[in-house]
């Protein structure tokens, strides 16, 4: 998977045989619709229009010819989503299971058009002696369409995530939110010394952070929620999360 930070907008691509072949010309929010609009030259314009337009999840779409020499464009029309973040930790025991395995697993489960599962990231805590083995949390991304599914896929979880965990000391939080910028200073204390549960639910209550399960493990969970999407921050141990850098984007590929 490639990801994009785009502004929504237009901009003027200028296409390159090998170079810079494709590229995203617009992006346009229209309502609960996204219109994302590409261009490409030769096989790039046939990801530009047909492997795009026959995807899932593609509301409408308007291509023109590609392939060979041509510079073709092709309009997408998608739902607009909201990012939903679950923070999840202690599921397992010293004998049976891991965390990581679990929600992935069930995450797999109740991916679907309303609620897509976009990404899943591991996150290095400090070790406290209560850890398991590794001190590790988890956090899954969704993209909901709706208040509805985000309402189903959140209850669908924590029922799923209750039959399933081998702890008592499960902690389970969700949060609508696109940066979670409001969880850097909490994640970054968790991630270099002791936490207490008691400050974990406090900053929960005071960043409009649902607790869903209230075990030792939501300050795990908690503090993993924003390095979603950073995989390869997220498992160094002590790594201090920074917002992430805007750059101006010309042509993407």
């Amino acid at each position: 998977m490639i990801r994009y930070l785009m502004k929504t907008g237009s901009s003027k691509l200028e296409l390159k045989p090998s170079v810079a072949a494709a590229g995203i010309e617009s992006v346009i929010v229209q309502g609960d619709e996204v219109e994302i609009t590409y261009v490409g030259l030769g096989g790039g314009g046939v990801g530009a229009t047909r492997c795009r337009a026959f995807a899932d999840g593609v509301l409408r779409y308007s291509i023109s010819e590609s392939g060979g020499e041509k510079c073709a464009k092709g309009t997408i029309t998608v739902p607009r989503r909201d990012r939903v973040l679950i923070g999840i930790d202690d599921t397992d025991s010293k004998e049976i299971g891991a965390t990581w395995t679990l929600t992935h697993n069930i995450a797999k489960k109740l991916d679907c058009q309303e609620a897509v599962y976009l990404s899943h990231a591991l996150v290095q805590l400090f070790p406290v002696p209560e850890k398991t083995q590794n001190c590790m949390s988890t956090v899954l991304e969704f993209g909901c369409v709706d208040e509805k599914a985000k309402s189903r896929l959140v209850n669908a979880f924590k029922k799923t995530l209750k039959k399933y965990s081998a702890s008592a000391q499960t902690g389970m939080v969700v949060l609508s939110d696109f940066y979670a910028k409001e969880l850097y200073e909490f994640s970054n204390r968790s991630r270099t010394e002791r936490v207490s549960k008691a400050e974990a639910l406090q900053c929960a209550r005071e960043n409009g952070v649902r607790v869903l399960l209230d075990g030792n493990g939501v300050i795990g969970a908690l503090a993993s929620l924003p390095w979603f999407a950073r995989p390869e921050e997220s498992i160094i141990s002590g790594t201090q999360i920074k917002p992430l850098p805007i750059k101006k984007i010309k042509n993407d590929i």
